[in-house]
């Protein structure tokens, strides 16, 4: 990751009344932060996934501004033009478990002058993120709004071996996937290989193509996006879901995208992610490359972050809570029975669940207005 001062995002990329600026001092960090909304208000904080930015709320945060809400979008570690964090795959992993995520967050509150924030609200890696602030210090993360990926609980306490990324169902499912008709391979483990990042910025299609690609097949513009809950985890149950999770085992994630590629007229009537706002990621992943972000997925399915977590196991989520993702979005069940666990106790005080018609995985850019609707409700219900 490159040490040099770094600017601002540019205005003129941005909403108006959205501002951009750089916070020092916050856990190692230099923190890149979009904002909005009258400081010394109620704080909502969002928190992005991979491979998103702070950008990928520019839409949804003027709304929340003018419910009355002090809103803050941090680039979290790894990404953008939050600085301070190493990319190097052989260096410190630890600075990317989940713990040290949620340290980040207390320290930008802090940072921020506050003593709590009224909402925190994650989307992808964003929600566990979100949800582990809210386990661990309600005190200071008062409401939660997790998006896309539901929350099953911390990891069981075991003797022995920690648990991988997904605890309650252990077992060796890669040698399963492998074993298929069909190889395949989970993506998150793929993720977490040396290779992944080099793939993806040396890619045969070129950056742009790649992620035009990887957005659409992720959304519902992609018409095979028909999720459901799956019976387990098995290898069988699985390889149900689309490549760009359960990938082919011998492709790459570009290889994979690749033959999904929007055409010249779906890329012209897309209307939540224009040339121009792509070309915000294609420059910020550019510049930054993808192994900051994927340092996290490493954390996960080496069993790093579950082995902090597991001494929270048997807790619950005892602020309100709400969960939000699009109809056509796989997330929602890539982890066989969080979605259920999260209602069945995870969140021993979840609101509200809503799957929102016409957005697959990045529900906050495709459908903006009714997440924004959707959270203004939410956070405008404790006042």
């Amino acid at each position: 990751m490159e040490t040099s001062p770094i600017a601002a995002l540019d205005p003129a990329r941005l909403p108006a009344g959205i501002s951009s600026r750089i916070l020092p001092g916050v856990n190692g960090l230099s923190v890149h932060l979009l904002e909005t909304g009258q400081k010394g208000r109620r704080c909502v904080l969002l928190l992005h996934g991979f491979p998103e930015l702070a950008f990928s709320w520019r839409h949804v945060m003027p709304a929340l501004a003018d419910a009355g809400f002090h809103v803050v979008a941090p680039d979290l570690r790894g990404y953008g033009r939050t600085t301070g964090w190493d990319d190097d795959y052989d260096g410190d992993l630890g600075a990317f478990r989940m713990l040290n995520y949620v340290k980040d967050m207390l320290a930008l509150v802090r940072a921020l002058g506050l003593a709590s924030v009224h909402a925190v609200v994650g989307h992808d890696y964003g929600s566990p993120v979100a949800a582990n602030c809210a386990l661990i210090r309600p005190d200071v993360f008062r409401s939660v709004v997790l998006m896309s990926a539901p929350y099953g609980g911390p990891p069981a306490l075991k003797s022995g071996d920690a648990p991988v990324a997904t605890p309650q169902v252990p077992g060796d499912i890669h040698a399963g996937l492998a074993a298929l008709e069909r190889p395949r391979k989970h993506y998150q483990w793929y993720y977490s290989t040396r290779a992944a990042n080099a793939d993806m910025m040396g890619c045969a299609q070129g950056l742009r193509d790649f992620l035009r690609a990887y957005y659409h097949h992720k959304s519902a513009d992609w018409a095979a996006n028909a999720p459901y809950p799956l019976a387990g985890w098995t290898a069988a149950e699985l390889a149900k879901m689309p490549t760009y999770y359960i990938m082919d085992l011998a492709r790459t994630m570009p290889e994979t995208v690749a033959p999904e590629m929007p055409s010249a007229a779906a890329i012209a009537a897309n209307r939540w992610l224009d040339e121009e706002a792509l070309g915000t990621y294609v420059a910020e992943y550019t510049r930054t490359g993808f192994q900051g972000g994927l340092q996290c997925y490493r954390a996960g399915t080496s069993g790093l972050s579950a082995r902090d977590l597991q001494v929270f196991a048997g807790r619950a989520i005892e602020v309100p809570a709400a969960f939000i993702a699009g109809r056509s979005d796989w997330g929602v069940h890539q982890k066989p029975g969080d979605f259920e666990r999260m209602q069945g106790g995870a969140c021993a005080r979840l609101e509200a669940v809503h799957l929102v018609d016409g957005a697959g995985h990045w529900v906050q850019q495709e459908q903006a207005a009714r997440v924004a609707q959707l959270l203004t409700e939410f956070v405008t219900r404790r006042r």
